[in-house]
């Protein structure tokens, strides 16, 4: 996978904590940065599915008068 090189600035306690926690992981500050990125691409992902879920569930009544409960016992 080719890579992109980024450039960014944090104060120096946060550059240590980086550095810490990439060295306790035994990795590279760019792949734990990568990972920290990923993770947190994920975490936004399935966020937005609890969402949507909880969502459903506090209007099912609504959609059922709507639509009638035998569209919401297909899903």
């Amino acid at each position: 996978m080719a890579k992109t090189q980024l450039n960014v600035r944090v104060d120096e306690a946060t550059a240590e904590v980086a550095r810490e926690r990439a060295l306790q992981r035994g990795m590279s500050m760019n792949r734990y940065i990568e990972e920290l990125v990923r993770k947190d691409a994920g975490e936004v992902g399935h966020t937005f599915v609890e969402a949507a879920a909880d969502f459903m569930k506090q209007y099912q009544t609504v959609f059922d008068e709507e639509f009638g409960k035998e569209a919401g016992a297909r899903s």
